[in-house]
């Protein structure tokens, strides 16, 4: 027995549903009948029962979708994007019930559920206004015709993490507008937004087009991967799960992966910096509100010597401002932990780090008092004293840590910015605009930002190098990644 009864009224009408899986146009459960509990990180307690899918179950969708495949890459481009514009709009419509299953099933605040809503819809929107982008060119090689097509790759698997749940659902949009039919698979940790999205494109897309599949465990995207119907991958997730895709996907055929990965992204403020604005600007690319389950999140903060301890004082001053509590509350700034593992891996890296020298400036374990009988929740923590070298520095732990690192020369900064094996985002923080560009252009990383962080523009292409992964999303390029470019040569006989 679930205990969405004792819930707010309509966090408890949300969850009263029978939770399906979209299959082949359906919705329906497992073909082995098996369910699994979600627990939400929030009350602890079971709130849904969800289908276990398997094996059987990823076969369907994929031979579903690849039935599909003819029909909707014969699609003109313009009706493809009037289909997800229409989802995008049913989305709009169901936003709070939405932003609702993040916050219960996730521990997201649901403030930011609902942001991260709002930003679906945009990227829905967004990419259905790019459908006419995928276009080729004539080349002028000869007295013959020469062009390029952009054709759609085929099946393709959409694999996304829970930090996001319902915004990372909605990536299906890029290979949907570029024609190929798609097999979602959610976060088992926290499926239901995107189980319900599932309910909400039924009768959108035409059966096959879009199907979502969830199991407990790795049965299901392992099945994805290797499938030899599928074609192209999109992942979003971890560096170790994302090189076993790559292995798995070489081990089952050729095929194209793209890989949004992991980060130890390094915010580096030198002396001259605006520090009130630094300061904000760390706490804020933290992603706190998210309890810096975030692969953006800038966890280490270079900060050069001079203005080390000033600019610490304001960064603990904010973080110690800030409101956690129930995800449910309007006021609530900062939630769980999606659940237990991540809790205690968020605990154990403070540990490390307190152990391997690191001072807790602030935070440093789970809240106490009224209101934290339950939940999974890990105060906002700050640790000063930290080495490039140290476990914290270097490791990703996924969790509401900012590690502080002093430094003394702008060479110094970069070296210790570029020595982790990620290169996700960066960020640099100077009035002078000449240092400004160099070290932006030294550091290795994807995403950078100069004054700024964490924040994403529409059309502004996301993604990282080295650990964090290849290919770039949120983006024209993210579109044209789902196409294939094949040229012809059209030999007149004058």
């Amino acid at each position: 027995m679930t205990e969405s009864a004792r819930l707010p009224a309509p966090v408890a009408q949300a969850l009263d549903r029978e939770w399906r899986l979209l299959i082949g146009g359906g919705l329906r459960g497992s073909r082995s009948g098996r369910t699994f509990e979600r627990v939400s990180p929030v009350t602890e307690t079971v709130i849904a029962r969800v289908p276990d899918a398997g094996v059987a179950d990823v076969q369907d969708a994929v031979e579903a979708a690849h039935q599909a495949r003819e029909v909707w890459r014969d699609t003109p481009a313009p009706e493809r994007a009037a289909a997800v514009r229409a989802l995008a709009d049913l989305v709009e419509r169901h936003a709070e019930e939405l932003a609702l299953l993040d916050a219960i099933d996730a521990g997201s605040p649901i403030s930011n559920s609902r942001a991260d809503v709002a930003v679906a819809v945009s990227q829905l929107r967004m990419f259905a206004g790019l459908a006419l982008e995928l276009k080729g060119d004539t080349i002028p090689a000869s007295n013959a015709l020469h062009l390029t097509v952009r054709e759609p790759v085929g099946v393709t698997a959409r694999i996304v993490p829970y930090n996001h749940p319902l915004m990372f659902a909605c990536k299906i949009a890029a290979p949907l507008v570029a024609g190929n039919p798609t097999v979602l698979k959610p976060p088992e940790t926290a499926p239901l937004s995107a189980l319900r999205l599932a309910e909400l494109a039924r009768g959108v897309f035409p059966p096959g087009v879009l199907s979502v599949v969830v199991g407990d465990g790795p049965e299901v995207p392992d099945a994805l991967v290797r499938h030899p119907r599928v074609r192209r991958i999109g992942f979003i997730g971890s560096e170790p799960t994302g090189r076993a895709i790559q292995r798995a996907a070489a081990e089952s055929g050729v095929k194209d992966v793209t890989l949004e990965l992991g980060g130890k992204n390094a915010m580096v403020v030198f002396s001259d910096a605006d520090l009130p604005a630094a300061a904000e600007g760390a706490v804020f690319g933290m992603n706190f509100t998210w309890s810096g389950q975030s692969c953006g999140s800038n966890s280490r903060l270079l900060v050069q010597r001079e203005i080390h301890d000033e600019l610490v004082a304001r960064v603990v001053e904010l973080v110690e401002a800030r409101r956690i509590g129930d995800p449910l509350a309007e006021w609530s700034e900062q939630g769980t932990m999606i659940n237990r593992a991540q809790y205690d891996k968020s605990l154990r890296y403070i540990d490390i780090a307190t152990g391997e020298g690191a001072k807790v400036a602030t935070g440093g374990g789970p809240p106490s008092g009224p209101g934290f009988e339950r939940g999974l929740y890990v105060r906002p923590t700050v640790l000063t004293g930290v080495t490039p070298s140290a476990r914290i520095a270097r490791e990703e732990v996924f969790g509401p840590v900012l590690s502080v690192i002093p430094f003394d020369s702008e060479r110094e900064a970069v070296e210790i910015a570029n020595s982790v094996d990620y290169g996700l985002t960066a960020s640099v923080w100077t009035r002078d605009l000449d240092r400004a560009h160099r070290v932006v252009r030294a550091f290795e990383a994807g995403h950078t930002w100069i004054n700024g962080s964490s924040r994403h523009f529409p059309n502004v292409p996301f993604g990282g190098v080295k650990g964090s992964g290849v290919g770039r999303e949120e983006s024209l390029e993210e579109l044209l990644s789902y196409t294939e470019l094949k040229a012809i040569n059209v030999m007149f006989r004058l």
